[in-house]
């Protein structure tokens, strides 16, 4: 459960502002980073978190008490499990703990998979309509 309680969020901004500055701005840098990764991607939110689509669902993100979540689905963990034996990780999610900030190269790398994998899940769907 998020720290901003059970609000239903119906913009980011929205769900930003129910956080204190600190987690704010880390929460608007991980934005910034996967919009300049995935620019065509649309911003919404889903599941009460914000969360951005490209051909299907791309990520989502979320402010906890001491980390932030970010989920790039089961692959995009599974992909890059090397790079995240400093981070605490499940099945879909990984947590970026307050204090150390956003990783910005890893989530660009992830992001840019997540654009890709969908890119190719949408090219295959569209050549088997035909």
């Amino acid at each position: 459960m998020d720290t901003a309680g059970n609000i239903k969020y119906s913009t980011v901004e929205e769900y930003f502002s129910a956080f204190p500055k600190q987690v704010a701005d880390l929460l608007e840098e991980l934005r910034k980073i996967i919009q300049q990764t995935a620019p065509d991607a649309q911003e919404l939110i889903s599941y009460n978190m914000p969360a951005f689509k490209l051909n299907g669902m791309l990520v989502y993100y979320a402010a906890y008490k001491h980390h932030i979540g970010f989920y790039p689905t089961s692959s995009g963990i599974r992909v890059f499990e090397d790079d995240l034996k400093d981070y605490k990780t499940s099945k879909g999610a990984i947590q970026f703990p307050i204090e150390k900030g956003i990783p910005s190269d890893l989530v660009k790398r992830i992001v840019e998979f997540r654009v890709q994998e969908n890119q190719e899940k949408a090219l295959l769907k569209k050549a088997g309509k035909k």
